[in-house]
């Protein structure tokens, strides 16, 4: 089973978000997707001020396995970027939950259809 914190929600398509004191929202891939990917090497990441949609696609992860697409868990847009991935994708695989994240997003609107660290799990069993 893969390691799935309490305190963060997750989508269907194993993305994660943490809240940040601000409001907004930080976002990443799950252990068990970077688990499934292997040995990532490319990350292609949304740009500061995109308008991100939930459920679109909003950038890329390249691994030695395949290519997957990242999907937006939430609706809003980009304030920051974790440009170390540039040079440190292997983060992703090494720390997925803390050095590993993808963007920072203010919401523009609330989401509805994220899954608690319980309900992850049972759909990752």
């Amino acid at each position: 089973m893969s390691n799935a914190p309490l305190n963060l929600k997750y989508t269907k398509e194993h993305e994660w978000v943490e809240e940040l004191p601000t409001g907004n929202i930080r976002m990443g891939i799950t252990d068990f997707a970077q688990g499934a990917l292997g040995d990532i090497v490319y990350v292609q990441l949304p740009k500061v001020g995109d308008q991100l949609t939930a459920g679109s696609v909003c950038g890329e992860v390249e691994s030695t396995k395949s290519v997957s697409e990242i999907y937006a868990p939430v609706t809003g847009k980009v304030v920051a970027v974790n440009s170390t991935l540039d040079s440190a994708p292997e983060a992703m695989n090494s720390d997925p939950y803390g050095a590993g994240w993808i963007a920072e997003v203010e919401l523009s609107s609330t989401p509805t259809d994220l899954l608690d660290a319980s309900g992850y799990q049972a759909l990752t069993a």
